[in-house]
């Protein structure tokens, strides 16, 4: 339940980000041409996968699980609150920013790390357990933005960021009055392994809080009054080159410096190739929140009958398409498993590019249609252009974790899975990027943009194809 809800409070204000910053200053926005929107929502939701290295760190050598939960928890919820507030201060909107990236930091990897630890090495119920976590997950970006969606239309921007506050209000609530009550009498009970503690103490940690609190203000003052120089999208553009940099450095050093035999080497540079293949994927795929978000409010007609559909309810048809559609697509490998059609992970991963690229092949005939008819088009072109992405998410995500788990040489295990979420952020950084390409009112260059990464996707997808006969054995 905590993790339902702190997921709701992050699908619900990532859609309106874009929509809110594009705003005209009298409408309450900040005019941001959709180059900059685009690229703030691609370095917000790309520092969240980054920071949890950090967050991990801290969470490992000083502060314990649950305490790092909690303090992410109410770094989140005074993110929220500082959004909401920008109402009547517009610096605080960025300062939430910040606070909901350190917080998530400390919140992502610690919560899934504390239900792991709830079962012993060998429990068989591990598995089944975090399918019940990613179901919370799921659920919480399904209904996030229909609620959110209906507050935006009847109440406002400002009110439609307090519900994502409120939902993590609750998901704190819930962890600290339940969670951490019983969690430590629960592993005592059990006689588990207990890997949280804390190493410093409440009020050593309460001031680095207010340290860090005073940092971000500090932080966002100086950039507000113009003392320091900052341009968001020159941020995006060297976000990108600074990932690609630090990976390349890690997987040269790993090859090189690392004791690796010849197979644990062949083994590093598929996953170098996945890495990639992985980021490609995901700039496409998270521009739900950017491309595909400005695609539904400005150019699908939405009306079924005499009601329109708030633009917030399509963010809700992926996790909606997960739920359905995880349990069939794990049963359709079983059942092929069982009449000895298996298909090899990375023809599954490689299945996984295809559904992105059938997805956004479909956005390239709904642009085209519009250049040609100077119409909007019907929601249902993104409705299904969705399913066909969720079906690539199911192909691909689950699938390069079981990759991962496969193929990382065991001397480097766990960085070799650390650098996996590096993949994700370099595809949500991208995606704000190739979001910014998006002008609403200029329509006509929309189908080659939507044409360029379907040619992408296909291109790699091709290459996974091939390459799978020679990593056969490894795999």
């Amino acid at each position: 339940m905590v993790e339902v809800w702190e997921r709701f409070s992050y699908y619900g204000i990532r859609p309106l980000l874009v929509l809110f910053m594009s705003l005209s200053i009298f409408e309450g926005g900040f005019n941001m041409s959709t180059q900059q929107a685009s690229s703030v929502v691609g370095v917000f939701a790309g520092m969240i996968y980054i920071f949890t290295i950090p967050g991990g760190y801290l969470a490992d050598n000083f502060l314990g699980q649950k305490r790092a939960v909690l303090l992410g928890s109410l770094f989140i919820a005074l993110g929220h609150l500082c959004i909401a507030l920008s109402y009547y201060i517009k610096p605080m909107f960025f300062a939430g920013l910040c606070f909901i990236v350190i917080g998530s930091g400390l919140f992502k990897t610690c919560i899934s790390v504390m239900v792991g630890m709830l079962y012993a090495k060998n429990d068989i119920r591990r598995d089944s357990a975090f399918t019940i976590f990613y179901s919370g997950i799921n659920i919480g970006a399904f209904f996030a933005p229909l609620l959110v969606g209906i507050v935006l239309d009847n109440y406002g921007y400002h009110l439609g960021f307090a519900v994502g506050g409120v939902a993590m209000l609750i998901a704190l609530i819930i962890f600290y009055f339940v969670s951490m009550k019983h969690y430590d009498e629960f592993i005592k009970y059990k006689k588990l392994d207990n890997f949280d503690s804390c190493k410093i103490s409440n009020k050593t940690i309460c001031f680095y809080m207010f340290l860090t609190i005073v940092i971000v203000f500090i932080f966002i003052a100086l950039v507000h009054f113009k003392i320091i120089n900052f341009s968001i999208v020159s941020l995006s553009v060297n976000l990108v080159s600074i990932i690609l940099l630090f990976s390349t450095l890690y997987f040269l050093y790993l090859f090189f410096f690392k004791k690796l035999n010849k197979d644990e080497k062949k083994n590093l540079i598929l996953f170098v190739i996945l890495f990639f293949a992985a980021a490609l994927f995901w700039s496409i795929f998270e521009q739900m929140a950017t491309t595909l978000n400005l695609f539904a409010d400005k150019l699908v007609d939405k009306k079924i009958f005499s009601y329109e559909i708030p633009t917030l309810f399509f963010q809700s048809l992926n996790p909606l398409y997960i739920i359905v559609f995880a349990p069939l697509i794990s049963l359709l490998w079983i059942k092929l498993n069982k009449h000895n059609l298996n298909i090899s992970s990375l023809s599954k991963f490689a299945l996984g590019l295809i559904g992105a690229a059938i997805g956004f092949y479909i956005m390239y005939l709904a642009t085209s249609s519009i250049v040609e008819n100077n119409a909007k088009v019907s929601y249902w072109y993104l409705v299904i252009s969705i399913l066909f992405l969720a079906l690539g998410e199911l192909c691909l995500s689950p699938v390069g974790l079981s990759i991962m788990s496969k193929i990382a040489p065991k001397s480097i295990k766990s960085q070799v899975m650390g650098l996996w979420f590096v993949a994700s952020s370099l595809g949500n950084v991208i995606a704000g990027y190739i979001g910014g390409k998006v002008d609403t009112n200029n329509v006509s260059q929309l189908p080659n943009l939507f044409l360029y990464c379907v040619y992408a996707l296909l291109f790699v997808a091709f290459i996974l194809f091939v390459i799978k006969r020679f990593v056969k054995e490894s795999e």
